[in-house]
């Protein structure tokens, strides 16, 4: 496969997408590899897994398939293992693994279907990330891109289980960049839009779907739904290292990422596209706290430019 253009070229680097056998998680591979990525791909199905690896290999570039539960630590260490053995050490990490289920107000849900979606969904991205970060530390390089969601920033009923797992992503988020950043890693969150996959058909034909959220259909049905390449694009554009001064954020394909970018100071002052609570002015608080808690992002956001001042400065060496 030719690379893309320089600005967003990935030759020579080793890229993993959990779920990446079908809608948003295949067509990132697929751009991945076309940005010239050696890619890995992760998910249950081993033949829809086997099918992406395939089709990257037609269009000429390298890939392989490794079938994993991204819940499981084990399993999902053992692929990295093989991974690094097959492909290389990994450099970009994509967690797209998900699930929407289940539907429906909180005191009829079945409580261990509630509790795999928050597992799905955050804990697979948990074990993913902490898999792959020892390497990534030790070679003080690395991107780790979390799929989350728009409706991981607002209340939502009937969907509990996605609402609040995707929120947590987004939180996890931020406090692993700031963790990450002085070894020269990057994380970001962000929202592929509304796209037409197995899991939005299921959303929007299934009984419990077409009960607990009659809304989603207008979403289709006013053109709102968006195609899985704007998600890959802007994967690409973060895996990239384009975008690291937006290390921690969570990221829309409607956000103008260059414009981002160019106002990344701004945003990083201001803390924003992050998780806040907004409240009256002059409401009430606890001042000590909040300012404790101020203080100890601002040593680690102090932290991480020092760390990533000498990352740059030993890549010049």
């Amino acid at each position: 496969m030719s690379p893309q253009s320089n600005s967003h070229s990935l030759e020579g680097r080793v890229v993993l997408v959990t779920g990446g056998g079908r809608g948003i998680g295949r067509e990132i591979a697929l751009t991945m590899a076309a940005a010239g990525a050696r890619v890995a791909v992760i998910a249950r199905s081993a033949d829809q897994i086997n099918e992406t690896a395939e089709m990257i290999r037609k269009a000429g570039g390298r890939a392989e398939a490794f079938t994993a539960d991204v819940t499981k630590s084990e399993a999902i260490e053992s692929a990295v293992q093989a991974i690094e053995k097959s492909l290389g050490p990994v450099d970009v990490l994509v967690n797209n693994a998900g699930t929407v289920k289940p539907f429906g107000p909180l005191w009829s849900a079945d409580l261990k279907e509630w509790w795999t979606g928050v597992e799905t969904n955050l804990l697979g991205p948990t074990v993913c990330s902490r898999a792959v970060l020892h390497g990534m530390v030790e070679r003080g390089r690395g991107w780790i891109i979390n799929v989350s969601s728009g409706a991981g920033t607002m209340g939502t009923p009937f969907y509990s289980s996605y609402g609040v797992s995707k929120t947590a992503l987004i939180r996890l988020t931020e406090c692993l960049a700031l963790e990450a950043r002085p070894h020269g890693i990057s994380v970001f969150a962000i929202s592929p839009g509304t796209v037409r996959t197995e899991m939005t058909e299921y959303s929007l034909n299934s009984p419990q779907g077409r009960k607990w959220l009659p809304w989603f259909q207008r979403l289709f049905e006013e053109g709102i739904d968006v195609p899985a390449s704007r998600a890959a694009q802007l994967v690409l554009t973060l895996a990239s290292g384009r975008a690291d001064a937006l290390s921690g954020r969570f990221i829309s394909i409607f956000d103008d990422v260059e414009m981002l970018i160019a106002h990344a100071a701004e945003i990083e002052q201001q803390n924003l596209y992050s998780l806040k609570m907004d409240k009256v002015a002059g409401a009430s608080g606890n001042a000590a706290h909040a300012a404790i808690l101020a203080e100890a992002r601002q040593a680690a956001e102090r932290q991480a430019k020092q760390g990533s001042a000498a990352t740059q400065d030993a890549k010049r060496a």
